[in-house]
C-alpha cells in the first residue's frame, strides 16, 4: 500500500508559443540524471503543416535541463524529422546514457496518415544530450516505446519495446544484443521477431479488450527492474477509455520474468492539466528517476503538458511483492468473530457492519444485525482484548422506532437501522446510521445514549432518533467526527458517489446537515472508481485525521482504504492508491452480497488498529495493523 504525490510544481513543461515548433504541446518527458541535474527530453509538437500534416501537427523532439531553481529551461529542439522513416514526425523519446554515450529511443512517423505500417522505433545516438548527430531506424516492424536499459542484462545489452502497438495485440518484450550496434541491423530483428512469443512480458491483462504499453528506461533496485508502463482499460470498446500507470517488477537476471505488478492503477487522471488538453483524460508514463528512497514518475498529461509525480520507493516495492498486503494487515484467524444465529430470527440473515466505542477496557460492538423478514436493528457484543467476543446479547439493542425506518415496502423488504457508526462526545455514546423504510430515500439518522447508561446495558434510555439528512436525497455512510472542530459537531456523510462533510454551525443533533462540501470523489479507472464513503468515525491522529473508507471499483466489489484529512478536516492530505483490505477469504466473497469488506468502526490501542468490518454483509471480522505504519505510508516524509 503507498500513495502518489502530484509535484505542487505541476505541469514541469508547458508549451511556449513563441516557440513554433512546440507551440501546440510539450509532452511525454524522458529524464536522465546526469552531473546533477535532470536532463529531460520532451514530445513537442508544433502546428499542422498544410503541406506536410494538414490535419495533425509534427511532433519533434525537444531537450531542456533544470536549473538551480529545479526548473526546465534551456529548451531546445535535438530531434527533428530528416529521413524518410521519420520525416511525419518523431514522438515519444526515452532517453538512457549507456556506457559513455546518450541513446534517445523514439517513435518514428515514416507515412501520412499515419498506420502500423509506417510507426516503427528509431534512435539518435551522441555524446551529449544536445549533440544527437546519428539516427538509425531500428524496428523494420511496427513499435513503439522503446527504451534501452541502463546496465547490462547477464552481460547483454537490453532494449525493452512495445511490438505491435498500432496492429494488436501489443506485446512488451525483451530484446538483447551484444551491443547497440546491433540494434542496427535488419537481421537481428528478422531473427528476434520470428521468436517474439519467447521475449514476451508476461504483465497480466485484466480485460480482453484492454492495451498497455512500456513506460520509461526501467530503474534498477536490490528486488529487480521497476518499470512503468500504461495500463489502458476499454481501448477496444466495451466500456468508458482509461488511462492509468501502473508498475512492474522484473527480475534482474531475465527481465522477461514478471516478479509482480500492480493489480489497480496508481495514477489516472484527476487532476486539471490531466483531464483537460488536446486529448483529455490521458496520464502516460515516459520515465522515471530514483531520488534515494523517492521515485520521480514523469509522466504526460492530456497529451499536452509534462508532470511528475512521487513515490516513497520501498512502500511501492513491498505492494509489488505477492503477499505485501497480507503482511500489512493480518485477519484474525477466528474470523468471522460473530456469524448469523438461526436461533434468534432478528439476526438469523446476517451480523455485520459494527461500531466499536473502547470504554472501560473493552471493545464494544454495536452491530447490523438482518432478521428473517430483512429487517436491520443493532446488536451487542463485547470484547475486552478486541478481539475475542466476551458477551453477546440475545436481544438487539436498537430497534426502529419512527415512520422513516419502519417497513413500507412489503413484509419482506430491506428496512430498518443500519450500518451504525458511534462515537463518545460530551458523556453520551452517539449512534449515527442509516434509516430506511424500503421506500423512500435513504436518510442519515441519530440517537444517543449516556455512557452511564449504556455501559449498564439500560438501552431503554436512547434518546429518540432525529434525522440528520434532508428528505429527498439519499445519503448514508453518516458520522460524527469524535470531538468538537472549532467548537462545532461536524457531519461526514456520502451523497453518491462521493464523501462529503458538513463542517458544523448548528447543532447536527437538532438541525439537518444543510451542506455537502465535496472532500473524497471516485477515482477514474481505479479501484474505488465507481463510489466511495466512509467506514468508522475518522481517527484523530498527530497530523489530522486518519479516516478508513471503502470504494466500490467496476467489479462492483467492495474494498477498504485510508486517507488522512487536514486538523480542520477541509483538506485530503494524502489518500492510498490501492487497497489495505479486499475480499480475499471465502466468508468475505461468498454471502448476501459478494465481495464485500465493509467497516463502520475501527478502535486504536497503543500502536494497534483494530479495524471491524462486514464480509459479505453475512459475518462480522476483525483485522489488525500498525496504525505507525499506516501513518508512514501516508506521509512517508515524516
Amino acid at each position: 500500500m503507498f500513495i502518489v504525490t502530484r509535484s505542487a510544481k505541476n505541469p514541469i513543461l508547458l508549451p511556449v508559443e513563441a516557440h513554433p515548433w512546440e507551440s501546440v504541446a510539450t509532452f511525454n518527458p524522458a529524464p536522465v540524471i546526469a552531473d546533477g541535474n535532470a536532463h529531460v527530453f520532451y514530445r513537442a509538437l508544433a502546428r499542422p503543416d498544410v503541406l506536410v500534416t494538414p490535419h495533425v501537427g509534427r511532433s519533434s523532439v525537444g531537450y531542456a535541463v533544470t536549473d538551480a531553481r529545479g526548473c526546465f529551461g534551456c529548451r531546445r529542439q535535438v530531434i527533428v524529422p530528416t529521413e524518410p522513416w521519420d520525416q511525419f514526425g518523431c514522438e515519444d523519446p526515452r532517453a538512457t546514457r549507456f556506457e559513455g554515450k546518450w541513446y534517445v529511443f523514439y517513435t518514428a512517423v515514416g507515412g501520412y496518415p499515419f498506420s502500423a505500417a509506417n510507426i516503427r522505433v528509431a534512435a539518435a545516438v551522441g555524446d551529449g544530450p544536445a549533440e544527437l548527430h546519428e539516427k538509425h531506424l531500428v524496428t523494420p516492424f511496427n513499435a513503439k516505446a522503446a527504451a534501452l536499459f541502463p546496465d547490462r542484462v547477464d552481460g547483454k545489452v537490453a532494449l525493452l519495446l512495445t511490438a505491435h502497438t498500432d496492429d494488436p495485440p501489443a506485446t512488451i518484450a525483451i530484446a538483447l544484443a551484444d551491443s547497440v550496434e546491433d540494434f542496427w541491423t535488419s537481421a537481428y530483428w528478422d531473427e528476434w521477431h520470428a521468436n517474439l512469443a519467447a521475449h514476451r512480458v508476461a504483465i497480466p491483462m485484466r480485460g480482453p479488450r484492454d492495451h498497455l504499453e512500456a513506460g520509461g528506461v526501467p530503474v534498477a533496485t536490490d528486488q529487480g527492474w521497476l518499470l512503468a508502463y500504461s495500463y489502458i482499460q476499454h481501448y477496444f470498446g466495451g466500456g468508458q477509455r482509461v488511462f492509468g500507470i501502473e508498475a512492474v517488477l522484473l527480475d534482474r537476471d531475465d527481465p522477461r520474468r514478471v516478479k509482480g505488478c500492480t493489480r489497480h492503477p496508481m495514477l489516472t487522471a484527476e487532476a486539471a492539466y490531466e483531464r483537460y488538453g488536446m486529448v483529455p483524460d490521458i496520464v502516460f508514463p515516459s520515465g522515471l528517476v530514483r531520488r534515494g528512497e523517492t521515485l520521480d514518475l514523469y509522466y504526460g498529461a492530456a497529451d499536452t503538458t509534462s508532470a511528475i509525480a512521487h513515490i516513497h520507493l520501498p512502500h511501492l516495492l513491498s505492494a509489488l511483492e505477492p503477499d505485501g498486503l497480507d503482511r500489512f494487515v493480518q485477519r484474525h484467524p477466528d474470523n468471522p468473530i460473530l456469524a448469523p444465529q438461526p436461533q434468534h430470527p432478528w439476526e438469523a440473515n446476517g451480523v455485520f457492519n459494527a461500531a466499536a466505542v473502547d470504554l472501560e477496557d473493552s471493545v464494544h460492538l454495536l452491530y447490523r444485525a438482518q432478521g428473517v423478514d430483512n429487517t436491520s436493528v443493532l446488536g451487542y457484543a463485547r470484547l475486552a482484548d478486541g478481539l475475542t467476543v466476551d458477551e453477546r446479547l440475545p436481544d438487539p439493542v436498537y430497534v426502529p422506532r419512527l415512520p422513516w425506518e419502519g417497513k413500507r415496502g412489503g413484509p419482506n423488504a430491506y428496512s430498518g437501522c443500519e450500518d451504525p457508526r458511534a462515537v463518545v462526545v460530551d458523556g453520551r455514546v452517539h449512534v449515527c446510521y442509516t434509516a430506511y423504510d424500503g421506500l423512500r430515500e435513504t436518510r442519515g439518522a441519530l440517537a444517543s445514549i449516556a455512557v452511564g447508561d449504556f455501559l449498564r446495558h439500560r438501552f431503554d434510555c436512547w434518546t429518540m432518533p432525529t434525522l440528520l439528512t434532508p428528505e429527498g436525497i439519499g445519503d448514508k455512510d453518516v458520522s460524527l467526527f469524535p470531538r468538537r472542530i472549532d467548537g462545532r459537531l461536524a457531519v461526514v456523510h456520502r451523497v453518491e458517489p462521493s464523501i462529503c462533510i458538513d463542517p458544523g454551525g448548528l447543532d447536527p443533533t437538532e438541525h439537518p446537515v444543510s451542506r455537502c462540501v465535496a472532500l473524497m470523489a471516485p477515482r477514474p479507472g481505479m479501484w474505488d472508481a465507481v463510489k466511495v464513503g466512509i467506514a468508522g468515525p475518522p481517527l484523530e491522529v498527530a497530523h489530522g485525521w486518519l479516516v478508513i473508507y471503502h470504494g466500490v471499483g467496476s467489479d462492483r466489489a467492495y474494498r477498504l482504504g485510508a486517507a488522512l484529512l487536514s486538523d480542520d478536516a477541509s483538506t485530503v492530505l494524502a489518500r492510498t492508491n490501492a487497497p489495505i483490505l479486499e475480499p480475499l477469504a471465502d466468508w468475505e466473497r461468498r454471502g448476501r452480497v459478494p465481495n464485500a469488506v465493509f467497516s463502520c468502526g475501527s478502535i486504536v490501542r497503543g500502536d494497534t488498529l483494530f479495524l471491524y468490518y462486514g464480509g459479505a454483509d453475512t459475518a462480522l471480522g476483525v483485522a489488525t495493523l500498525s496504525l505507525s505504519e499506516l501513518l508512514s505510508r501516508l506521509m512517508p516524509e515524516l
